[in-house]
C-alpha cells in the first residue's frame, strides 16, 4: 500500500487534490501508519460523473455477464483473504481471525449476487383481460452510493456494492476515513474481475464528502451504516434531495437469560457476543437481562473469571481473543462511559480500565468490564457504548424483561436463552426488534436473508442484502400489453376494467 490512500475513479487511482489529509493509525501501537486523502465537493462530483457515464452500458449488460464478474470477484477475495485480513487488522485492530470472518461474511453476499439472473426475474400473468397480458420487471436505479463505518471496513462495503452492481447500477463508495485501505484494494479487485471502468468508484473523505453525496442530483440511492444520529441525518437529508435511502443506525442489544437456560452455554455466548471485536459491533450484546436474582448472581460468578482471563493483545497475535479499540478518541469515549456508570450508581463488578501491555504501552487496549445492577435510566443502559462493557440488568420476570427490551429506542438485535419452547416462541413473536436469536447470541442473517433493525436502528423501508437488497437497488415496472386483433371496442372514458 502507498503512504497515502487516494481515491479510485473510472478504473484508476486518482490522487486527492483538496490539500487535506487524515491520519490512519495502527491502534495496537498508537502510531500513524499512513494517511488518507480527504475529498472535496469537486472530487466527489468527478466520481459521480464517472459512475453516471458508465451506467447506461452497464445497465444494458445482460445479468448473466454481471454475474460472471461477481463469480470472479468472489474468487479473488478468497485468494487474497490473508492479505486483506492483515490490512484490516492493522488499521482497525481486531484479531486476524475476526478480520477473516468479517470478510467471509461479505463474500457470502457476493456469492448471493452471483444469482442475479434469477433474482431479477419478474412476474407474468396471461389473459388478465381479453387478449391482455401483464408482466413486471425490475430495473436499476442509476448511480448508488454507500457510506460505511469503521468497524466493518470490508463486510459492509461487500453487503452494499455487489448487490447494487449486480442489479445493474453503478456505485460510489465512501468508506470510513479511520480504516480506508480495504476500499482501494476492493476497487482494484473489481477491476481485475472484469468490471468496466466507472462502475465502482471510491471517494475517501469525511463530512464534506458525505454532504456532497447526499446532495448530488445524479445519485439515486444512498446506503449507510453507522451511528443513529448520523443515520437520521443522512436519511432526512437524502430524502429531501429525492434519493432512496436506507440508513442503519445504532443498537443496544439485549440477551434475556431465563432461569431454565443452559448457563454454561449462555456464558460462552456472552463472552463472544459482548467482548468479540472489543464490543465494536452493532450486533454486540451489551446488556444481559437476567430473569431473577439467582440467574444474575450465577451469571456474574461465571463471567468474572472468564472476562479476567481474556487474552488481550495486538490483532496479529494468534493467541489474542480481543484487540485494541480503534482510536484514542473512541478509547476515551468508552472510558468516559465507565466513569459515568459509576457516578450513576451501577456496581462496577469488573473494571477494564488501566490495562497496559508490555511493548504496546501506547496502544488503545482496554480490558473487559462488567456492570451489575444497571437500571434503564442510566446512560450505560440507554446509550450505545461500542466497547467491551457489559451491563447486567436484573429483571423480576420474563414479562418485565420483554417490556424492557421493547421500551428501548433501539431495535437492532436481541436474543433469548431458554430451554422452553413457549417462552422462545412468544419472545420471537412479540419482541419489537428486527433480528432475534433463540439460543443464538448474534443473529446476523445469512446473505440470502436480509439484515436490518427496527425503531431507531433503521431509517428507511428496506433491510440490507438478500431480497430486500434487490428491492432497494431496483425499481419495479409493470407492463400491460394487448396486441391488435382486428377487434375495436371504441373509446373508453372510465378506469379500464380488464377482468
Amino acid at each position: 500500500m502507498t503512504d497515502v490512500i487516494h481515491h479510485y475513479i473510472n478504473g484508476r487511482i486518482v490522487e486527492g487534490k483538496s490539500g487535506r489529509q487524515g491520519d490512519i493509525y495502527n491502534p495496537a501501537i498508537g502510531e500513524v501508519v499512513r494517511h488518507v486523502a480527504l475529498a472535496n465537493v469537486d472530487e466527489v462530483r468527478q466520481a459521480v460523473v464517472a459512475a453516471r457515464d458508465a451506467f447506461p452500458a452497464w445497465a444494458a449488460t445482460p445479468p448473466i455477464r454481471r454475474a460472471r464478474v461477481m463469480f470472479r470477484l468472489k474468487q479473488l477475495l478468497e485468494e487474497n483473504l490473508d492479505s486483506l485480513a492483515a490490512l484490516l487488522t492493522e488499521e482497525h485492530g481486531k484479531i486476524v481471525a475476526d478480520s477473516k470472518g468479517s470478510i467471509s461474511r461479505g463474500i457470502e453476499v457476493v456469492e448471493f449476487a452471483c444469482g442475479i439472473p434469477h433474482l431479477l426475474k419478474g412476474e407474468y400473468s396471461e389473459e388478465v383481460g381479453t387478449n391482455v397480458d401483464l408482466y413486471s420487471m425490475r430495473q436499476p436505479l442509476g448511480v448508488c452510493a454507500g457510506i460505511t463505518p469503521f468497524n466493518f471496513p470490508a463486510m459492509i462495503p461487500l453487503w452494499m456494492s455487489p448487490m447494487a452492481i449486480a442489479c445493474g447500477n453503478t456505485f460510489v463508495l465512501k468508506p470510513s476515513e479511520k480504516d480506508p485501505s480495504f476500499s482501494l484494494r476492493l476497487a482494484e479487485l473489481y477491476t481485475e474481475a472484469g468490471l468496466p471502468d466507472g462502475v465502482f468508484n471510491v471517494i475517501q473523505g469525511e463530512k464534506e464528502a458525505v454532504n456532497a453525496i447526499l446532495t448530488d442530483p445524479d445519485i439515486a440511492a444512498v446506503s449507510f451504516v453507522g451511528a443513529t444520529k448520523t443515520a437520521e441525518y443522512i436519511y432526512h437529508t437524502g430524502c429531501a434531495h429525492n434519493k432512496r435511502v436506507q440508513a442503519l443506525g445504532g443498537a443496544k442489544n439485549h440477551m434475556v437469560i431465563m432461569p431454565d437456560a443452559d448457563m454454561a452455554q449462555a456464558t460462552d455466548a456472552l463472552m463472544g457476543a459482548a467482548y468479540g471485536s472489543a464490543g465494536e459491533r452493532c450486533m454486540a450484546i451489551s446488556v444481559a437481562v437476567a430473569v431473577g436474582d439467582k440467574v444474575a448472581d450465577d451469571l456474574i460468578e461465571r463471567l468474572m473469571p472468564r472476562v479476567q482471563a481474556l487474552k488481550i493483545g495486538p490483532g496479529t497475535d494468534p493467541e489474542a481473543e480481543m484487540g485494541p479499540l480503534v482510536t484514542k478518541e473512541h478509547f476515551d469515549k468508552v472510558t468516559g462511559y465507565i466513569d459515568q456508570g459509576i457516578k450513576e450508581g451501577a456496581k462496577l463488578a469488573l473494571d477494564g480500565r488501566g490495562l497496559k501491555l508490555q511493548g504496546y504501552e501506547n496502544g488503545y487496549f482496554m480490558g473487559g468490564s462488567i456492570f451489575d445492577r444497571v437500571t434503564p435510566d442510566m446512560s450505560i443502559y440507554t446509550d450505545e457504548i461500542f466497547g467491551p462493557v457489559l451491563s447486567v440488568v436484573r429483571a423480576p420476570s420474563y414479562e418485565s424483561a420483554v417490556d424492557m427490551v421493547n421500551a428501548h429506542e433501539y431495535g437492532n438485535g436481541t436474543a433469548i436463552f431458554t430451554r422452553d419452547g413457549d417462552s422462545a416462541r412468544h419472545f420471537a413473536s412479540n419482541i419489537k426488534v428486527g433480528m432475534v436469536g433463540v439460543n443464538v447470541p448474534i443473529p446476523v442473517p445469512v446473505a440470502y436473508h436480509s439484515f436490518g433493525g427496527w425503531k431507531r436502528s433503521l431509517f428507511g423501508d428496506h433491510h440490507m442484502h438478500g431480497m430486500e437488497g434487490v428491492r432497494f437497488y431496483t425499481k419495479l415496472k409493470a407492463i400491460t400489453a394487448r396486441w391488435p386483433t382486428g377487434i375495436r371496442a371504441g373509446a373508453d372514458f372510465v378506469m379500464p376494467q380488464l377482468g
